[in-house]
């Protein structure tokens, strides 16, 4: 893929989540300009979609970590919540596919790709360091957690576990778990 094909494409997919966001229907956006000559299929467009959630919830996951060492998975689990905030369209779209897929690849692909994501949210939580059936189902508890708190804004300041520490450093919180 050529620099310019590239940048196209991803000029494209911009356009997508920002048609997604807007309508918020789960619907792909096959329509928008570019999408046929840029993608080969819903597949691939939605392949794309992922791995803009995925970018994105890492860094909203290193985000509240940061803000939030104590109680990691409630950190990821706003980690989560945030990112769907922010992606709503691309979400609803996820969650469509995942319930019903268009096809049998689709299916397959959806579903492992749902297992490694929940995968990594168990071990950025610090619940699990393999690749299990527990790991994956710690990771889909962990987002259940997340699709149960109520929507943040972006500004808002993570949940404290305890309202004392959320305005104190991370110094003055590491040195409250070494005291307890």
């Amino acid at each position: 893929m050529t620099w310019n094909a590239f940048h196209n494409r991803g000029e494209i997919l911009r356009t997508v989540v920002d048609a997604a966001d807007e309508r918020r229907d789960g619907a792909l956006p096959m329509h928008v300009t570019g999408v046929l000559e840029n993608f080969k299929d819903e597949l691939d467009l939605l392949s794309a979609l992922m791995l803009k959630w995925h970018a994105r919830l890492s860094g909203n996951i290193e985000r509240e970590l940061m803000g939030q060492p104590l109680d990691l998975e409630l950190a990821v689990a706003q980690a989560w919540r945030r990112t769907s905030d922010e992606l709503p369209g691309v979400r609803a779209i996820m969650d469509r596919y995942v319930e019903t897929p268009s096809d049998r690849a689709m299916e397959t692909a959806l579903h492992r790709a749902n297992e490694r994501g929940w995968i990594r949210l168990a071990a950025a939580a610090g619940v699990a360091n393999d690749e299990s059936t527990a790991a994956a189902a710690a990771g889909r508890r962990i987002e259940l957690a997340g699709r149960s708190l109520e929507a943040l804004s972006p500004a808002a300041a993570p949940l404290a576990a305890e309202p004392a520490l959320q305005s104190a450093s991370f110094v003055d919180r590491l040195r409250a778990v070494l005291a307890a």
